[in-house]
């Protein structure tokens, strides 16, 4: 069986599943992490990034990102 390909993006309703917040905190905190790593409205912040943000360990999200 072919494998399924990994997401790259993280958008607010996988950041509610993560964090048990609301999909607003998630919505605010994407704009935060886009501030901080200089990035416009358009763009996407990466997994990499929010992992850096918020300090949770990359394999603990994408574990929940697989679900």
């Amino acid at each position: 069986m072919k494998a399924l390909p990994t997401r790259v993006c993280i958008y607010p309703k996988d950041i509610q599943r993560i964090t048990g917040k609301s999909e607003r905190y998630g919505r605010i905190l994407i704009n935060h992490i886009r501030k901080a790593y200089s990035k416009k409205a358009h763009q996407f912040v990466t997994v990499q990034e929010f992992c850096a943000y918020s300090g949770i360990g990359e394999e603990l999200v994408k574990q929940q990102l697989d679900d």
